[in-house]
């Protein structure tokens, strides 16, 4: 079977969603699949995710700027600094080698004339995000329609999949399935969300009704996010599954990997991999860890926000910053640790990816939040992983003294169910037979 994914996020790129059909269309290939991606040209990654063996990838650009880097290669020697250089090209998927630095790397091979021309674009590009939707990543949408219709032509894929998000999948979703083509939409958080800007939240809406009224089949990452669908939309059973964040099992990774940091058996080592937002407050713990002497948490995160610097100042002892690391070390930090921390968002109806890799890691999960229906909490709980406590210092201090007792008395295995066939449902490979097994289903129901 032929499938046709439309990802925004796929690697290089090393984000969460990136991530997850990284692994999904590995599993799909392995299942037999044909799997073709349409995704955005990129630059070079400091941590880049591989594209998974036997996966073909399409790019077209993404905006202003990423044409600029094509233009540049064609511009008169003017802009150059009198002498031939050899100029970054896509590479046979249509990638630009750029450097870790994006444009940054080409500002040595241009004069003043091209690197401000760079920065000039680079500004257009940001203020472009300010009226396109969802934002500048929306900028794809034009040359993505354009490939989409020639790969629709040269591939002629049994099933078309969205992947979500940005928006814009879907809005080249809709051209495929209005072309004819079976189209599965991989929904993850709904369109119309708590952090949708006030002026594209009509629209959000009229896309996800759109989506969710005609799609021959949609996935979402939680129950609570079906439940919140299907009260929305006249979603069947049948044109719904919940198709989780997943993990990886030890045994998946290549080789032995160096751990970016070492930890000390004195101390309850605390490990948070993920980002932090305005929505998913890190200061609680933080400060509860840095009250408590005996523990520490290391925190590893591609981008650290200003008060997280600030507090990795204030308290070294307490608080250590990893950087940004790739995902086996990520990986094999949770596993080294004694306790993960998770700290829940603002809506319930979200679990951060990282939540499953946490499960698979087989360590206790210290869950911070204690929202009404927090679908990560309600996992936790039925699993026997680790604890629940309020986001706030004071609960979580109290947790941890508790954590750390327990590890100095040997307990913290014995206390928790930390058993890797507990989750198995929530492995990439199990994901990835569930999705084939989808996808197989809409192909019959297609051909019948």
């Amino acid at each position: 079977m032929k499938v046709l994914l439309l990802a925004y996020e796929f690697p290089p790129a090393p984000s969460p969603q990136s991530l997850r059909w990284a692994r999904l269309t590995r599993e799909l290939v392995g299942h037999g699949f044909e799997v073709d991606v349409l995704s955005v040209v990129r630059g070079e990654e400091p941590r880049p995710l591989p594209v998974p063996a036997g996966v073909r990838v399409y790019r077209s650009p993404g905006g202003a700027a990423t044409g600029f880097f094509s233009i540049l290669r064609r511009a008169p020697l003017a802009l150059c600094q009198g002498q031939e250089l050899a100029m970054p090209v896509p590479d046979a998927s249509g990638q630009l080698a750029l450097g870790e630095g994006g444009l940054a790397s080409l500002e040595p091979l241009v004069n003043w004339k091209g690197r401000l021309a760079g920065r000039v674009l680079t500004r257009l590009d940001r203020l472009a995000g300010n009226f396109t939707f969802p934002d500048a990543e929306g900028q794809w949408e034009l040359p993505a329609r354009s490939r989409l219709r020639e790969l629709l032509a040269q591939l002629q894929p049994d099933i078309v999949i969205s992947s979500h998000e940005p928006a814009t999948t879907l809005r080249l979703g809709r051209l495929a399935k209005e072309a004819g083509y079976p189209w599965l939409v991989d929904m993850g958080d709904p369109v119309l969300s708590f952090y949708t800007p006030a002026r594209w939240r009509r629209l959000a809406g009229r896309i996800e009704s759109w989506t969710c009224r005609n799609a021959d089949h949609v996935l979402v990452t939680t129950e609570a996010a079906r439940t919140l669908l299907r009260s929305r939309y006249p979603l069947a059973d049948s044109r719904v599954s919940v198709l989780s964040q997943g993990f990886d099992p030890p045994g998946n990774a290549s080789g032995e990997v160096e751990l970016p940091v070492a930890f000390d058996p004195a101390l309850l080592e605390l490990v948070y991999t993920g980002s932090f937002y305005a929505f998913r407050n890190g200061m609680p713990v933080v400060e509860a860890v840095a009250s408590l002497p005996g523990a520490r948490l290391t925190v590893a995160t591609r981008t650290p926000p200003q008060w997280l610097l600030e507090a990795a100042a204030r308290h070294p002892q307490a608080l250590r910053l990893a950087g940004f690391v790739t995902q086996a070390q990520a990986a094999a930090m949770q596993r080294a640790a004694d306790v993960l921390v998770n700290v829940a968002n603002s809506d319930p109806v979200h679990i951060p990816g990282k939540f499953y890799e946490y499960l698979g890691a087989g360590r206790p999960i210290l869950h911070l939040g204690d929202a009404q229906g927090d679908s990560a909490a309600e996992l936790l709980q039925a699993q026997r992983r680790g604890l629940t406590v309020p986001n706030q210092q004071a609960a979580i201090a109290a947790a941890l003294e508790s954590l750390l007792q327990c590890k100095r008395e040997g307990g913290l295995s014995r206390s928790f169910e930390l058993d890797p066939e507990a989750v198995e449902q929530h492995s990439w490979r199990s994901l990835g037979a569930k999705l084939a097994r989808v996808l197989e289903g809409l192909h019959r129901g297609q051909a019948g």
